[in-house]
């Protein structure tokens, strides 16, 4: 009986989220059995994969039963009706522990949800638990294990929330991106990763590591799921000064949207991408060779030789600042990765930080000059596939200079290595427009299906 119910809660689990979304709104399924299915399929696998910071089975279920009440009366439903979603545990959630992967916040239990969290229960989420996250979402690797890549990292620092999207244990999840920390994750274990434009989603009652960069960004199985989940955290927030007082975006229509015409894409050779992976290299060359007149190629002006530097000194700077207590209750509890960030930013001159923050807009005027010829910019999401062992999370060399000018990105896992692993190529649009982004994903997505399959013929 035991495995029967498996095959059930897996089968129901592959439908995604779009099919589930539409069977908990008629009533075809309940909250209850997809909440279950989750719960059923992570008791299975969180001890080889180690996805999940804390999970309260009893608390999801309440939830559904709550969301089954709410659509029997006839009620309107949310968005996400019965949606179960996993947050990275530096997000708050009242009456659940909210640990930021640090020992020194062991037992900390926030008093109220961060502003995205009451946008999902608003939206009709079930929260499933939170993930785990590298200690205060740096780059000190965390316990979570790859599932698409046993035996190499599944990335940081939201690595439980990409693993458990990968691994089928919930459809949707979200996590934040400081540097690389939504778009490399994704890459390395097979799924959609979505990094919004700055401030698009509300921070408040989210650790804050560096206010000028920290974005949040969410996980799944298609560009669909992605742009879904987002629009229900969307919006402006009080709280949040990066967050502009204007309508939220409708980016799940515009994801499901044809394009008026095919897009154009733009092909951007990073610095560091001649040392990639060969593979990496070769997936990338081909799919603009296939992309033909579709595809163009161009090089970043010499203003972005520093744009990595420039991005660690703001990071650094303002995780010496808004680091400061841990580094004053327990910085010896604190792992060398993180210890050796923050010593960075206090050597950090006020001059060159206060400078530095001037750089974000003139990189991002330089981008326009791209963005004049093309729909998005095509890159590489990570340099190559996830690499072997648990010593890192990997690089994330490729993702920083779009985190830096705050515009959207989102990876497809589009390629394979030779020894079957995910290798992910990211798309980055102009700031604002993250549905047509979103839209021209779906696009490629569907393109690059359609010539593997010709491939495989």
């Amino acid at each position: 009986m035991a495995g029967k119910a498996a095959q059930r809660a897996d089968a129901l689990l592959a439908l995604g989220a779009i099919e589930l979304r539409d069977r908990l709104a008629s009533g075809a399924l309940t909250a209850r059995e997809l909440a279950g299915a989750c719960l059923d399929r992570i008791a299975r696998l969180e001890p080889e994969v180690q996805a999940f910071a804390y999970v309260d089975g009893e608390d999801a279920m309440a939830q559904a039963d709550r969301l089954d009440t709410h659509r029997r009366s006839g009620a309107p439903v949310g968005p996400l009706h019965g949606l179960p979603v996993a947050l990275k545990d530096v997000i708050d959630t009242a009456r659940m522990p909210t640990e930021n992967g640090t020992v020194l916040d062991r037992g900390r239990v926030p008093l109220q949800d961060a502003a995205l969290v009451a946008k999902l229960r608003a939206a009709g989420a079930v929260i499933i638990g939170k993930t785990v996250t590298t200690e205060l979402a740096y780059l000190a690797p965390s316990k979570t294990r790859n599932p698409r890549a046993p035996g190499h990292t599944p990335g940081g620092s939201s690595s439980g929330s990409a693993a458990a999207v990968a691994a089928g244990m919930v459809p949707l999840a979200v996590g934040t991106q400081t540097g690389g920390s939504v778009i490399r994750p994704a890459a390395y274990c097979g799924t959609v990763g979505f990094k919004p434009s700055f401030g698009a989603i509300p921070r408040t009652g989210v650790l804050t590591q560096s206010p000028t960069l920290d974005t949040i960004g969410v996980f799944a199985a298609t560009v669909a799921e992605a742009a879904m989940l987002a629009e229900a955290m969307c919006g402006h927030d009080p709280g949040d000064a990066a967050t502009a007082p204007a309508p939220a975006p409708r980016l799940l229509d515009l994801a499901q949207s044809p394009p008026p015409v095919a897009p154009t894409l733009a092909f951007l050779r990073l610095p560091g991408h001649d040392a990639a992976d060969p593979e990496m290299q070769g997936a990338m060359a081909e799919l603009v060779a296939a992309l033909g007149e579709r595809c163009f190629e161009t090089a970043l002006p010499g203003a972005f030789d520093e744009a990595g530097a420039i991005r660690e000194r703001i990071n650094f700077a303002e995780m010496a600042k808004f680091y400061y207590g841990y580094e004053r209750r327990g910085w010896h509890e604190l792992a060398p990765e993180t210890r050796a960030a923050i010593e960075a930013g206090q050597a950090v001159p006020a001059r060159d930080y206060i400078a530095a923050l001037d750089w974000p807009d003139i990189l991002y005027s330089g981008l326009g000059e791209i963005f004049e010829r093309c729909d998005a910019i095509l890159t590489a999401a990570a340099p190559g596939p996830a690499p072997e062992g648990y010593g890192s999370t990997g690089s994330s060399i490729f993702n920083g200079l779009f985190t830096l000018c705050g515009t959207p990105a989102v990876t497809l896992p589009a390629f394979r290595s030779s020894g079957g692993l995910p290798m992910g190529l990211q798309l980055v649009g102009r700031r604002g427009e993250d549905g047509r982004l979103l839209r021209t994903a779906a696009w490629l997505a569907r393109e690059i299906e359609a010539l593997q399959s010709e491939d495989a013929e």
